[in-house]
């Protein structure tokens, strides 16, 4: 078997993308910030390609219940097309899709989710903490934003810029929601309740948030890979292995707890449902 058939292929294409910025940097330096107002997320990314991420052992127990909420989501999206059909409607289905998320687990059952947070942490290694660090910097928007410029090149132009504009709108209906169900919720993140997983957060003594149900991380990754399957399912596989990096790194890092990456991405998996689903952007 071909050496290149074993390599995931946005590492490819992170890696060409990186040479092709460095070069640009050196001739017109200031070209992205005066042209766009700031490098864009292809740009961000080939400055700092990835470091080795985690293995495939270690992201795939929480990866199986990550997919697991994609059957409940096209269960519930169906109940939502049965009554509006695929017109759009962001209003009426932001209140709608956060209906569908069940409320925080009980005192309980957190406790017992940090238990699990705390022994993970005891096994971070320096390597585990600098891929973590990589997929919480990139891993809200701009590791999605990549995936679909380098599908954008193979499309017509229409329906390229039809597309970047549907995964723009599915991000920040995934930040809209989970925003909302985290005030209301009000969960803290397990870094919140036991300062000692994060001593570089400096949390002040007594502080409530910032709160952590459902995953924020989780809601855009599994929007995005749910909305960008439609576009080119045959790179599904590499979309799903990425949202499990993104989302294990979360708890890896003690920024949550599993019910709230499932939360996150239940809710992510619905609102790609929909953007997928409805006419116009």
């Amino acid at each position: 078997m071909s050496v290149l058939r074993n390599i995931r292929w946005p590492y490819a294409v992170i890696a060409v993308i990186a040479v092709a910025v460095a070069s640009i940097g050196l001739l017109r330096p200031q070209l992205a910030s005066v042209v766009t107002g700031g490098p864009g997320s292809t740009a961000v990314i080939g400055q700092n390609p990835p470091p080795t991420l985690f293995a495939d052992v270690e992201i795939t127990p929480l990866g199986k219940q990550v997919a697991a909420q994609r059957t409940k989501a096209d269960t519930l999206f169906a109940q939502w097309t049965a009554q509006h059909g695929t017109t759009r409607d962001d209003t009426a289905f932001v209140s709608w899709a956060a209906q569908q998320i069940p409320a925080a687990p009980s005192a309980t059952a957190r406790t017992a989710e940090l238990h699990q947070v705390q022994d993970l942490a005891k096994t971070r290694t320096a390597a585990g903490k600098k891929a973590a660090t990589w997929l919480e910097l990139y891993g809200k928007k701009d590791i999605w934003k990549l995936y679909q410029h380098d599908q954008r090149e193979l499309v017509p132009a229409a329906k390229g810029a039809d597309q970047k504009a549907r995964l723009k709108s599915a991000l920040s209906l995934a930040k809209t929601v989970s925003d909302q169900l985290a005030a209301r919720d009000k969960q803290p993140a397990p870094f919140v309740l036991d300062p000692s997983l994060r001593p570089d957060k400096h949390i002040t003594p007594g502080a409530k948030g910032p709160y952590s149900y459902p995953s924020r991380h989780a809601a855009r990754s599994a929007a995005a890979v749910t909305l960008l399957s439609t576009f080119a399912p045959h790179r599904t596989e590499d979309y799903r292995w990425m949202q499990d990096e993104v989302v294990y790194s979360r708890v890896y890092m003690a920024g949550h707890v599993p019910s709230d990456i499932l939360a996150g991405t239940l809710l992510g998996d619905l609102i790609g449902d929909y953007e997928a689903a409805v006419k116009g952007t």
